[in-house]
């Protein structure tokens, strides 16, 4: 089901399922949000294909404003954030929240975790704001080295 969420422009965004229909403007998303890191084709092709995966966009008028996607590992009972991105144009609209807690809301394992640049301080911010806490460091997880905070929250 879409839900739509009011941004602080004035205008809604639209939280809807993504599909492999959205891999070209995502992955469009994705380099913009994370040159170094940025999925290839073939992972994102998976990302938005495969049933193990929760994957939603953010949609304002007709361009994609934001991405999350969740992979669900039922046997260890917790699920990995593998992406979640928002239009540099669009942050700070509550676009990233919104995303992360339908993401959250569609889960059926009892955790999640996901991993951040320690330097994204922003991003550190919002997922504390929702109940993330700070399980690990990944020493020089990212490309060009830099470590990797690795987060989880309870959700069930």
């Amino acid at each position: 089901m879409d839900q739509s969420i009011a941004i602080t422009s004035g205008s809604t965004a639209a939280i809807q399922t993504a599909s492999w229909h959205d891999l070209t403007p995502i992955r469009e998303l994705e380099r913009l949000c994370f040159p170094q890191d940025a999925w290839p084709w073939l992972d994102m092709l998976g990302v938005l294909t495969l049933p193990s995966m929760v994957s939603l966009k953010a949609v304002e008028g007709d361009k994609i404003t934001g991405f999350v996607a969740a992979d669900i590992k039922r046997r260890r009972r917790f699920a990995w954030i593998a992406t979640i991105c928002v239009h540099p144009k669009n942050r700070g609209q509550g676009i990233g929240t919104a995303l992360l807690n339908n993401c959250e809301d569609k889960l059926t394992v009892p955790r999640v975790r996901l991993s951040v640049r320690a330097s994204n301080s922003t991003a550190i911010k919002l997922y504390s704001h929702s109940g993330y806490v700070q399980t690990d460091i990944w020493k020089r997880y990212y490309r060009g080295g830099e470590d990797a905070v690795v987060m989880e929250k309870n959700i069930n």
